[in-house]
């Protein structure tokens, strides 16, 4: 939406300079509509209708807080394209939703209530336009015993497939279209499954895949030695595989179809800030920021290319003041 474009379609004497795409943009996903589906939202509209929500949460810290200085520093950043926040801030602040974070990672239990509460919160979540982030080390691997029904588990990656079915239909209504990441952990029973989970290419399409690997891992590697796989039900190993074979399954599998990454978890937990109220097992949808379960993250973008035009006339301005110019 950046750009500077002095014969914009916005219109002359907006103040804010759109490219023509941005405005179709802003028209079909953005700005408020009647019922009809008709935009009744300007661009500027939009800008003071976030600049005015956002500006109230400083009353909460200061109740003498100038709203109004801090509404219009917040309109300028936003109309200059100096500073845009995240898609659900843009859409959702000042009107009934009110839901103005980007990603939410939710916990997933060992139970079918857990699993599909997930589901549920997930179609939800972006519905308005978030993305949310998953662990599914804590599912039964496949063949696993089901002690309610006598049968047989079908695996983290069967149920990823529920997921991925419920964005794909969110996706058609909402927003933007949904995104997910899935985080396996590397001593799961089924991580070469997940793994090879995109080897045909219309399997988890809202799905970003990660294997989280621990340090104990990466030294098994380098050594080329074998790694327990535990039964996260059980907390028991059910096998070893070879970490050098599963690194390497890893790297062929991104080089073929970009996934899975890899998520160094215990570096994550290291710099964990708050490691009292829980580990760290996922992180937003493409990485950004870990977050504890039920953590959401308010992401936004900074304009580089405004921040260095505006450095480049300030070195030249007072390089015209020195002697000798």
């Amino acid at each position: 939406m950046a750009g500077p474009n002095k014969e914009n379609e916005s219109g002359k004497g907006s103040g804010i300079q759109i490219t023509g795409n941005a405005k179709r943009v802003l028209e079909e996903r953005y700005l408020i509509k009647d019922k009809r589906g008709r935009v009744i939202e300007k661009p500027e509209d939009m800008f003071h209708r976030v600049a005015h929500t956002v500006a109230q949460a400083d009353l909460l810290h200061n109740p003498k807080a100038n709203i109004e200085a801090i509404e219009n520093q917040f309109y300028e950043v936003m109309a200059n394209l100096e500073f845009l926040p995240n898609t659900p801030t843009l859409v959702n602040a000042g009107r009934p939703l009110g839901q103005l974070s980007a990603c939410f990672v939710l916990p997933i239990e060992d139970s079918m209530k857990s699993i599909f509460n997930a589901v549920r919160d997930s179609a939800l979540i972006q519905k308005s336009g978030g993305g949310t982030g998953f662990s599914f080390s804590r599912i039964r691997p496949e063949k696993d015993r089901v002690r309610s029904t006598g049968g047989v588990a079908s695996g983290p990656v069967s149920f990823m497939r529920a997921f991925d079915a419920v964005t794909g239909v969110v996706s058609q209504g909402g927003v933007r279209r949904g995104a997910n990441i899935g985080i396996l952990d590397v001593t799961h029973p089924d991580v070469m499954q997940f793994i090879n989970a995109k080897k045909e290419n219309n399997e988890l399409t809202n799905f970003n895949l990660s294997v989280a690997v621990t340090n104990g891992f990466m030294e098994a590697v380098k050594a080329g030695l074998d790694y327990n796989l535990i039964n996260p039900r059980t907390k028991k190993s059910v096998a070893k595989a070879n970490a050098k074979e599963v690194f390497d399954a890893i790297v062929v599998s991104a080089w073929d179809t970009g996934e899975p990454g890899i998520v160094f978890i215990d570096k994550v937990n290291e710099a964990n800030p708050t490691p009292q109220l829980g580990k760290i097992e996922s992180t937003n949808p493409c990485g950004e920021q870990p977050l504890l379960p039920y953590e959401s993250c308010n992401l936004g973008s900074v304009n580089l290319a405004r921040m260095v035009a505006k450095r480049m006339r300030l070195r030249r301005s007072i390089t015209r003041s020195l002697p000798g110019w």
